[in-house]
């Protein structure tokens, strides 16, 4: 007997309902599933948007804040601006004035918001002027336009007004921003500053003319050098004149007295009126020779200690550094030595008392700096580049300390001791050398020793008469 194979059992009705339902609760459960992630979805993106619109809350209120801030800083800057200010529309009507130009013309700013522009002016002029301005907008700013505003009494206000473009985020011109102020106001601070002006000049030459006298009383001894020659021979010669005239007199008065011819002879041997004669013109030269020498060298002396004048005029600059050096080389003494070669011939326009005083103090610095060298010299020389005459002063000092290179032209700097020095002179003659056109430069000379450079323009043909220093 074979066995059969097992056969699926039979199918239950229980069994056949369940395999009809399986595959609905399978799509059930993935729907419910499904639901719930979109539900999530909906959850998240309204936390998102939540928390932006907290985020959106808070910069919010802090541009508020920044923009009350902002108002009030504004604000309190047009409450508290002298000037008049005025806000208006193309057409010129007021949208914003600040107290200022309210209280200058007694009204209330309150009251001038929605008015014209036109209606503040006091004259018809001013009025068309204005109109102009506000017919012809191009963009352009205006400035110091003078017209006349009408305050509360009636009466005219000269103001000086600026006028500026307004515009929008976009760049559309809105209207215009009128600023002015009083012409009373301005003309007094035009004069204030005009005084203060004049004061500074007249500090500045109080201090040219302080450092001249400080250096001429240290040139003292060169300058009475330089007199003690002259006036010694004038005064050698005039005695002798005085003992001429004495013989003369006896002899004249022998004459006059018809004394007898022998006699008269026998006195004109004694006196040697003959010898008198020949030699009385050489002593009347040498006496007007010294005389003009003295009164050269005072005459110097009196352009360089007068107060100056800005005087220009052609004048020989060899003579004026040759000057400069004799006075302050008597006074240094005789261990210092002075060797200068300048071309002949040279000529600049300005002031050689001026230019004197800064030769003087480039010698006299040199004389100091080589106070305590073993070897006291000082090299000058000069040559012609272009239309400029270029002057260098070259000592053998131990030369100037790399950090004092950029201050030797400050005011008031000085390396020399109490009393030496006023730390006025290079400062002073910085100023001299530039009001007359050149340039004053220092450094130091690669063989050893200081190098100052002083650069002039040549006196051009035609623009001044030539003169001597």
């Amino acid at each position: 007997m074979t066995a059969e194979p097992d056969s699926p059992p039979a199918a239950t009705p229980e069994s056949r309902l369940g395999a009809r339902h399986a595959p609905l609760a399978v799509d059930m459960l993935a729907g419910a599933s499904a639901e719930d992630g979109i539900w999530l979805d909906v959850i998240r993106k309204m936390d998102e948007v939540y928390n932006d619109l907290l985020q959106y809350e808070v910069a919010l209120e802090e541009k508020n804040a920044t923009l009350e801030d902002t108002q009030q800083f504004i604000s309190s800057v047009l409450t508290s601006m002298s000037d008049l200010l005025i806000v208006c529309s193309r057409a010129g009507v007021i949208e914003s004035v600040n107290e200022a130009l309210a209280s200058l013309l007694g009204v209330d700013a309150a009251s001038l918001h929605g008015r014209t522009v036109f209606d503040l002016f006091a004259d018809e002029e001013s009025r068309q002027h204005a109109g102009r301005l506000f017919a012809e907008q191009d963009g352009s700013t205006v400035e110091d336009c003078e017209m006349q505003l009408k305050a509360a009494n009636g009466s005219a206000i000269p103001v000086s007004l600026n006028c500026t473009p307004r515009y929008n985020g976009v760049g559309k011109m809105l209207g215009l921003v009128i600023t002015g102020r009083p012409v009373g106001e301005l003309r007094r601070a035009y004069q204030a500053l005009r005084r203060a002006h004049e004061d500074l000049k007249t500090t500045q030459q109080q201090l040219i003319h302080s450092e001249k006298m400080a250096s001429l009383g240290r040139l003292v001894a060169g300058v009475a050098h330089e007199l003690n020659n002259p006036i010694s021979f004038v005064y050698g010669n005039t005695v002798a004149m005085k003992r001429y005239a004495e013989r003369l007199a006896r002899y004249l008065a022998a004459v006059h007295a018809e004394v007898p011819h022998d006699e008269r002879e026998a006195l004109r041997a004694e006196l040697r009126i003959d010898r008198l004669l020949d030699d009385l013109p050489s002593l009347i030269d040498g006496t007007v020779e010294g005389a003009e020498r003295t009164r050269d060298i005072v005459d110097a002396l009196k352009r360089f200690s007068a107060t100056d004048r800005d005087e220009r005029r052609h004048f020989a600059l060899g003579e004026v550094v040759e000057r400069a050096v004799q006075w302050v080389a008597k006074a240094a003494g005789s261990q210092f030595e002075v060797n200068f070669e300048l071309p002949d011939g040279i000529e600049v326009a300005g002031s050689p008392g001026q230019l004197q005083q800064v030769v003087m103090n480039l010698v006299q610095n040199a004389a100091d700096a080589t106070e305590k060298s073993r070897e006291r010299r000082l090299d000058i020389g000069g040559r012609v580049e272009g239309g400029d005459v270029l002057i260098e002063f070259r000592d053998s000092g131990p030369g100037i300390a790399d950090e004092n290179l950029g201050k030797l032209f400050d005011p008031f700097f000085t390396t020399k001791p109490v009393g030496r020095g006023t730390g006025l002179g290079l400062a002073i003659s910085y100023g001299i050398v530039e009001r007359h056109g050149g340039r004053l430069t220092a450094g130091n000379h690669p063989k050893g020793g200081a190098l100052f450079s002083l650069r002039l323009p040549l006196a051009a043909a035609g623009e001044g008469p030539g003169s001597g220093a």
